[in-house]
């Protein structure tokens, strides 16, 4: 697969099937940063970090995590892509809230897992994290 598509989807919370989405595959050419830089051509970004104190998502450039928010004709799309070493997983939901329970997933793991930093008081399962854990970090944005 390329590492930029258009394909059809089927959102992971609602099972819709939508035609001509931009999503993303696997990435073996270069590195995480040239993979990051080329996503961000196509309207993705990679989440730095999450939770209330802005703890790492991922572990770069070996480990990234990556949003877009969309739309199509019945409302918005919320797409993530997980990179693991070229390694793409591309997925898509209709709500925000789901979204942000798969990328607190992603956080969840790479947390429990010593692969990035995270908070010190981790649940035994991702489904257990307090909400302070399961959202955007807005530590570092201006007011």
């Amino acid at each position: 697969m390329n590492a930029i598509a258009t394909a059809t989807i089927t959102t992971k919370d609602t099972g819709e099937e939508i035609h001509g989405v931009t999503v993303l595959g696997d990435y073996h050419m270069n590195d995480g940063y040239d993979w990051m830089e080329l996503i961000g051509e196509h309207g993705w970004a990679v989440i730095p970090s999450w939770g209330c104190d802005g703890w790492d998502l991922g572990q770069w450039p070996y480990v990234m995590v990556a949003g877009i928010r969309t739309a199509d004709e019945v409302g918005n799309l919320f797409g993530m892509a997980t990179y693991c070493e070229g390694d793409v997983t591309c997925t898509f939901y209709r709500t925000k809230a789901r979204f942000w329970d798969a990328i607190s997933e992603q956080a969840f793991f790479h947390w429990k897992n010593g692969q990035a930093q995270g908070p010190e008081d981790l649940p035994t399962a991702a489904a257990e994290l307090p909400s302070r854990y399961r959202q955007p970090c807005t530590v570092f944005t201006a007011a």
